[in-house]
């Protein structure tokens, strides 16, 4: 503290030379000289001056005010977040950093020169430094697989599984399936994709494929709800629904055959006979209907 108010509280000093000059003169230092007496009166002086509430009063005078404006609250310190870093690590402590969000479909350099990235005009893509051949979101990735190419080199695809690891929740293998017997081989690709926990995805073209791509893309951050199929939940959408899975029934006969029966039990107990005199049903489709309503469930060996 260099303020004026707090050096004058410093008690003073006499220099040797002083003291030395005044034992010269007068044989020995005078009393009105003596440090002790000096001390004492300095204290007397200044007791008024260096009291405690004083000092502080002139260290707030000899530091920079700042301006308020109306209303202004002092700033608040800042505060650390309790919350523990990912992976269990302290809030000082080093995490694995997170897989950067990117809007960008990012292709490995390895992908150069395939076909598929010609027909990629819906979303934005770059090149990257990244393990799988396209990176779809932060969970999300893809290989790229040829038919042809598999044929000539069956192992390949285990050497990229093994080298993917499980870095993803969602892994797809996209498969284009350019030879003309694929039968055999999408069977065991089908296995090997059963026990890598991966996603077998067909095209049987490259812009196929790049479809495929942009949509995963495009819906990366869409709610399941979106994706899912919407369903009636009243009585007769439903029902009518389930009768026109039947073959030969249209809609217009699954609301005349609910109309007629009024639920699906009194449908399923109806003889051939009552579902041909239901109106726009004829014979040919009340047999059809009667056997799928009382076809059992499991096939018994012949």
């Amino acid at each position: 503290m260099d303020s004026p108010a707090a050096n004058r509280c410093l008690p003073p000093r006499l220099s040797p030379a002083l003291m030395a000059g005044k034992a010269r003169r007068g044989g020995g230092v005078s009393p009105r000289f003596n440090p002790a007496n000096q001390r004492g009166a300095w204290q007397r002086r200044s007791q008024s001056q260096c009291s405690v509430p004083a000092v502080m009063a002139a260290a707030e005078d000899a530091a920079p005010a700042r301006e308020e404006g109306p209303g202004e609250a002092p700033e608040p310190e800042p505060e650390q977040d309790p919350t523990p870093a990912p992976g269990g690590a302290a809030p000082g402590g080093t995490a694995p950093p997170p897989r950067p969000r990117s809007s960008s479909i990012v292709v490995s350099p390895r992908q150069r020169g395939n076909p598929v990235l010609r027909f990629i005009r819906n979303v934005p893509w770059e090149y990257g430094d990244v393990v799988p051949d396209y990176v779809l979101g932060q969970s999300a990735c893809a290989l790229f697989l040829s038919l042809r190419y598999h044929h000539l080199h069956p192992d390949y695809i285990h050497g990229r599984l093994r080298e993917l690891g499980r870095g993803f929740v969602l892994r797809v293998l996209l498969l284009q399936v350019d030879v003309k017997d694929p039968q055999r081989a999408l069977k065991d690709l089908a296995k090997i994709c059963v026990l890598s926990d991966c996603t077998l995805l067909l095209a049987w073209s490259p812009e196929e494929a790049a479809r495929y791509l942009e949509t995963y893309k495009a819906f990366e951050q869409k709610p399941p709800d979106l994706l899912q199929e919407r369903r009636e939940r009243s009585f007769v959408p439903r029902m009518s629904d389930c009768l026109t899975s039947i073959r030969a029934v249209n809609r217009t006969d699954a609301l005349s055959l609910l109309s007629t029966f009024g639920s699906l039990a009194a449908l399923v107990a109806a003889s051939k006979e009552d579902l041909s005199l239901c109106p726009g049903v004829g014979p040919q489709k009340a047999k059809r209907l009667f056997d799928v309503l009382h076809e059992p469930f499991l096939q018994t060996p012949k």
